[in-house]
This record gives C-alpha cells, structure tokens and sequence, in this order.
C-alpha cells in the first residue's frame, strides 16, 4: 500500500485482477467505462446490439471482451452474461449502464412501450446484479453501479417512461446496498447530467432543422443553465464511475451521485 509524503496511504485506483461486465457499451458513456476500466487494469466484458459495435469498442485493448447482446431480452441477457463469466471470468464490478430515452406523449403511448423500457432499462440490471451477486458475496468484494440519470430527479413529461424506469433503478440499488453491504458489496448509482453524447448531438440536428438555429447554437443554449457553463464528457462520468469500483471509495454504499457541473438544485 503506497504512501505519501506525510505518510498518508495514497489513493488506489488500480483494478488490476478485477473483471468488469459493463453493459450497453457501444458508445458514450458506456463506452468510455470501458476503457477507462481496461486502463486502471480491469479485464473487462460488455455487449452491445450489433457486430459492428462490438467490434469498434473491442479495439480498444487485450483486456476488452465484446458480445451481441439485446438486454431487453431475456434469454440474450442470460446467454451474455453466461459466456462472458465463462470466457472472461466471474465479475468482481458490474455496470448496468444499458438504456434508451425515447421522446414520446405520455397520452399516446401504450402499455407495450412502457413495459418494453422497463425491460431494457430496469430488468437488465435486476437480471445482471441477480447474476453476479452470489460470487461478489462468495468473495466478500463486489461493485455494482447504476448509471441513471438526474432526470429520475427531476422527471418531464417528454420523457416520463425513462424518468420512471432510472428512478427505479436507484431505488433497486439502495436496497441491494442495505442488504448486501456487509457482504462487501458496494452498490451506488451515478446521475448523469448534460452530457456530450451522439443522443444530444441528434437531439440539436433535428431542433436545428425545426428553429431555423445552428447545432452548435442549440448546444450552447442547452449549457447555459449548467453552472460550470458547459456539457459533461463520457470521460467524466467513467472517473466517478473507475472511483467508486475501487477500494479507495470502500466506504461508499447506497448513494446517488449527481455528475451533472452542479445543475442539481436538491440538498
């Protein structure tokens, strides 16, 4: 255990001999997970719905495991997560960072669409955390993270399935939290604010083509109401995530972490 100056024990980021399951990794911020992970010496598994996904994030290094993968699914989640702890080890970290915001009128939208969302969204992490917690316990260290969003927060009407199924989440996580943490299972759940992904970059296009604005405009507008006066990166919220699977966060269970440039108004 490396110490510094004063004799104060260093903080220790290194995963090395850690394996990681990171799922709906194909991009943003799951993608940089990934390779953060990879980089503090996880080995490292995650899926993603197409070869040509898989195949992109896999380039990142040795350590990284790419599958086809639909987490909305349970049979593909089951076959996943089966093969990977086969090929690639048990989990020591999972997380469940899978998930799709559709835009859509709450008076249109059918039972169908959001029991569909709560299957990709919620019950993937329900079915992932059932998976990997009877090893985590077995070895008594363990690391689950939720990546929801501040919109569970602060739920809109455009986006009121979404908001539902990440509020879900954090409320599942708090309660894996209480149970399992003498087990040495930690569980906490991250909340993205504004974040700089291809969904916002979309997400500016088509308002582009409605408000006669630039993309770059839109976007700019957007980060005005962000107290550090800009959009998050990926890479940003993969450090909260790298620090809380480590043993420098040992003592961090149950918690809801906004990473949002401080837009979160609740004490």
């Amino acid at each position: 255990m490396a110490r510094g100056e004063w004799g104060n024990t260093l903080i220790d980021l290194d995963l090395t001999e850690r394996t990681a399951i990171v799922t709906g990794a194909s991009q943003g911020i799951g993608a940089a997970c990934v390779r953060l992970l990879a980089d503090h010496g996880a080995s490292v598994a995650f899926c993603a719905r197409g070869q040509e996904l898989v195949d992109s994030v896999a380039s990142y290094g040795d350590r990284v495991y790419g599958y086809v993968a639909d987490m909305g699914d349970p049979e593909s989640t089951k076959t996943f997560l089966e093969t990977a702890s086969t090929e690639v080890g048990q989990a020591d970290i999972l997380i469940n960072n899978v998930g799709a915001s559709p835009s859509r009128n709450f008076l249109y939208m059918e039972d169908a669409e959001w029991e569909q969302l709560f299957q990709l969204n919620l019950m993937s992490a329900v079915r992932c955390s059932r998976h990997v917690l009877p090893n985590m316990r077995a070895n008594k260290w363990g690391r689950i993270v939720m990546i929801s969003t501040v919109g569970a927060l602060y739920p809109n009407a455009a986006l009121i399935d979404y908001a539902a199924t990440k509020a879900a989440m954090i409320s599942t996580g708090k309660a894996l939290a209480g149970k399992y943490g003498r087990d040495g299972v930690l569980v906490n759940s991250v909340l993205p604010g504004l974040i700089h992904t291809a969904m916002w970059d979309r997400a500016a296009g088509e308002l582009s083509e409605a408000s006669g604005k630039t993309p770059d405009e839109i976007m700019a507008s957007n980060s005005r109401g962000v107290p550090v006066g800009r959009y998050g990166t990926p890479d940003e919220v993969a450090s909260t995530v790298v620090f809380l699977c480590s043993d420098a966060a040992g003592y961090i269970n149950g918690q809801a972490i906004s990473v949002d440039g401080g837009s979160s108004g609740h004490i």
